[in-house]
């Protein structure tokens, strides 16, 4: 059958996208066991381990361009690592992924945690460096533009008021609970919008965009970079506009951006959706706590335990939300 989606791509097929759950399922199952412990460091090195075993059993060539840090800062998923069961022969994919996003929330067994990944074709993820981004994102169903960085909050929340036909006032925005939000904050709340505050886990809060039932129209804030461009990758599959733009703090951040490839002309830039994750790509995300994406990791009586998650695919659109039963080990 002829492939008549310019978009569509034979080295991500039908098969790999439902295999790349099985790799969220694994980190996310590992984490859960630490979920409440007050480990930080332990829930999140739980994940890396059991998302790394798992990639070892998927026939790819995959290079991580967003992991773990850098090759000296982390054991294992470091940025530029090989993974998969077919490193030099399979098909090359690059990867970003987060195996615990949210290892603060997970040690505190808050909600929303998740194990995520994106993943596409060889050159179409953005190497994010490891520093912040500041990121706006939308929903779909909005002109193309609808939202900019260039623009004060004030002037986003507007236009997304007009555009959907209510009061700015009438406006839900999800930001990050951080000091360094207080002023985002007090301006969105002058213009009497609902701000909803997450303690961690941005990759959720994006998504939540394009949700109806999270009520969510807008998110605004300062978040991890790599965060933003798994959340630019789920954004790819189901809609909405996305922008960030890198916040360096010191000069050791902005080395590691020209390091992964980042010009210094682009140190301002504002990057739109398709320049942080283009042409087709997968998303893949499992609960490890319970929010409002997901379901977290529920032990049964007898041995057994489920799994929420959810997976995407830019080229055909398609959302697949998946249900797992599991023995435990």
């Amino acid at each position: 059958m002829n492939n008549t989606n310019p978009m569509r791509s034979s080295v991500l097929d039908r098969v790999l996208v439902l295999e790349m759950v099985r790799v969220t399922e694994a980190a996310a199952i590992a984490a859960s066991r630490l979920v409440g412990r007050g480990d930080e460091k332990a829930a999140d090195a739980a994940a890396v381990e059991a998302m790394r075993k798992a990639f070892d059993e998927l026939e790819i060539d995959g290079t991580v361009v967003i992991g773990e840090g850098e090759r000296d800062e982390a054991p294992m998923l470091y940025i530029g690592e090989k993974v998969g069961g077919a490193v030099g022969t399979g098909p090359r994919i690059d990867i970003a992924l987060d195996p615990l996003e949210g290892t603060t929330i997970t040690a505190k067994a808050g909600p929303n945690s998740l194990a995520v990944l994106a993943a596409a074709e060889e050159g179409c993820l953005l190497n994010a460096p490891d520093t912040y981004m500041e990121k706006l994102a939308v929903g779909p169903g909005y002109p193309d533009g609808i939202i900019d960085l260039a623009r004060t909050p004030t002037e986003n929340v507007k236009a997304v008021a007009e555009a959907k036909g209510v009061n700015p006032g009438d406006i839900i925005v999800c930001v990050l609970d951080r000091p360094r939000h207080a002023d985002l904050i007090a301006e969105l709340r002058s213009l009497g919008c609902g701000v909803v505050l997450i303690g961690d886990g941005d990759v959720a809060g994006v998504i939540a965009t394009t949700d109806p039932d999270t009520t969510v129209d807008l998110y605004m804030g300062i978040g991890g970079a790599p965060e933003g461009v798994l959340a630019a990758a789920a954004l790819r599959c189901v809609g909405g506009q996305f922008n960030g733009r890198l916040v360096f703090r010191n000069d050791d951040e902005k080395a590691r951006a020209r390091k992964w490839g980042i010009p210094d002309k682009d140190f301002d830039r504002i990057y739109r959706l398709e320049e942080l994750a283009k042409g087709d790509c997968i998303f893949a995300a499992t609960g490890v706590t319970s929010g409002s994406l997901l379901d977290g990791v529920k032990r049964l009586r007898g041995g057994r335990m489920t799994t929420d998650s959810v997976v995407m695919r830019a080229s055909s659109g398609t959302v697949r939300w998946i249900k797992g039963e599991h023995r435990t080990a």
